[in-house]
């Protein structure tokens, strides 16, 4: 922050009628132990306010409001040998962020501590975690009611929490892309500043802090973002695309990192993606023709889950898209929350809904529990061998493999495909035969038994079963998912 926007907020502060539950003024009081409280104090209270930010200011009478200055310097107090803003930090959890101003104003040294609430969990300094009653400091404990309230409100989702505050209305229209939010809403620019800003606080992409103090969401800024490197809790969650020569991580071609938000970027950021996918070249009867190995759609698709399926905690770390001469890899932090053997029949089961609702307003992704069947489906038209869809520790990958001969796939290749076939089918009230199978598989007529055989391996993976157990007949035999 400027120092004319520093004068601007301690205005703002002092012009309120008296402290507050998120606000303490001081004079020269700066014994560490004392402020350590008063974090975890006021970043618990500015939680349970649902306040972007708390605030000691030191510099200021309590009782008059009046601005007299003060003798603490922060950036030069210590604690024994250790800088108190570091001292605090390390004694603080978890360890919110917290920033340290120093200006002067009509010649009178002031000092604000800016603090940002801790969204997940009550804040603790050494072992204790506090609390505001009104401007009394007070151990939360002996306030069961309120903390129940407070973890309560840590259930916030990430999307609402803010990921810049105290911005003027000038500065968020220069962070945020609102142009692309009217053009995918399929609304029309308004015509003033203010009505803007109205219709994006209505979508809680910004939320105003008080008078001409706004905060972007992390919805906000996540969605329409200019350059996602200006808001530093979502910066890492910028999409990765990473291009490999040949099927290993060995040596590395290019790398690009998305700079805009996902719904303002996101069609950039498919035909980017697009752009350094291999081709076929197709002769048709006069011309001839760059085929991607890809579907399009598919690749759309996939991007999409893997940005709103993500586990947005996961501090650090974002999806990251992996292109690779034999596959593409799409890969998301955060483990899914249903096996990934029921993704094309169960609908998807989102951490982040207010983010998948947006984007599906926006036309970025499909509607509810389609996206995954149209990724099959497209696999399956084009001939392409059967996505892989892996859980690790930490993340979800899905890959998607170039075309590749059936002699080259092996058994797992072979029983995935048949799986993912079957579920197809039956989504769509249909049973799979070897029929269907060999069509799936190119495979000729007279070569019938490499479909049978594909099919009892998938039989003892326990993935697919006959629908008629009883019946005897091979030629007319019939088989569904496991779970049906």
């Amino acid at each position: 922050m400027t120092d004319q926007e520093l004068v601007a907020l301690l205005v703002s502060l002092t012009q309120l009628p008296r402290e507050t539950e998120w606000l303490e003024f001081k004079v020269n009081d700066s014994e560490p132990e004392e402020i350590g409280e008063y974090l975890s104090a006021l970043a618990n209270s500015a939680a349970l306010h649902q306040k972007d930010a708390a605030y000691i200011v030191w510099g200021v009478e309590n009782g008059t409001h009046r601005v007299v200055g003060t003798s603490f310097k922060p950036r030069n107090a210590k604690v024994g040998n250790e800088e108190i803003e570091n001292w605090l930090t390390r004694l603080l959890t978890p360890r919110i962020e917290f920033k340290i101003h120093e200006f002067t104003h009509e010649g009178n040294p002031v000092v604000i501590f800016q603090i940002r609430p801790c969204r997940h969990t009550p804040v603790r300094f050494r072992e204790t975690e506090f609390i505001r009653i009104g401007t009394y400091k007070k151990k939360l404990k002996d306030y069961p009611e309120k903390e129940r309230a407070l973890w309560l409100l840590t259930k916030v989702p990430f999307e609402r929490e803010p990921a810049a505050t105290d911005l003027t209305s000038d500065e968020v229209l220069a962070r945020i892309d609102y142009p692309s939010y009217f053009e995918l809403s399929a609304q029309n620019l308004p015509p003033d500043k203010i009505s803007i800003l109205e219709r994006l606080q209505r979508e809680k992409l910004i939320a105003n802090q008080h008078a001409d103090r706004w905060s972007v969401t992390s919805l906000g800024a996540m969605l329409f973002a200019k350059k996602m490197a200006d808001f530093e809790t979502i910066a890492r969650k910028a999409v990765r695309v990473i291009v490999y020569k040949g099927n290993n991580r060995i040596q590395t071609v290019k790398e690009q990192v998305g700079t805009k938000g996902y719904a303002a970027g996101f069609q950039g950021l498919i035909s980017y993606v697009n752009d350094q996918l291999p081709t076929n070249e197709h002769i048709g009867a006069a011309l001839r023709t760059e085929v991607r190995v890809y579907p399009e759609l598919a690749i759309r698709e996939l991007v999409a889950n893997a940005l709103i399926h993500q586990d947005l905690n996961v501090s650090g770390d974002g999806p990251i898209v992996e292109i690779f001469s034999d596959r593409i890899e799409i890969t998301n932090p955060g483990r899914p929350l249903i096996d990934p053997l029921r993704f094309i029949d169960e609908p998807p089961q989102s951490r982040n809904e207010v983010l998948a609702a947006f984007m599906r307003r926006m036309n970025i992704c499909e509607e509810r529990g389609s996206g995954i069947d149209k990724v099959v489906s497209q696999a399956e038209f084009f001939q392409l061998p059967a996505p892989s869809f892996l859980v690790t520790e930490n993340h979800m990958k899905v890959v998607m493999f170039a075309p590749r001969k059936l002699s080259a796939m092996d058994r797992q290749d072979k029983v995935r495909a048949c799986y993912q076939h079957a579920c197809l089918l039956y989504v769509s009230n249909q049973r799979m035969t070897n029929a269907t199978l060999r069509k799936r598989l190119s495979i000729e007529e007279q070569n019938y038994a490499i479909a049978s055989r594909i099919i009892q391996d998938t039989i003892q993976e326990n993935l697919i079963k006959s629908y008629d157990p009883d019946s005897q007949s091979k030629k007319y035999a019939s088989y569904v998912p496991f779970w049906a």
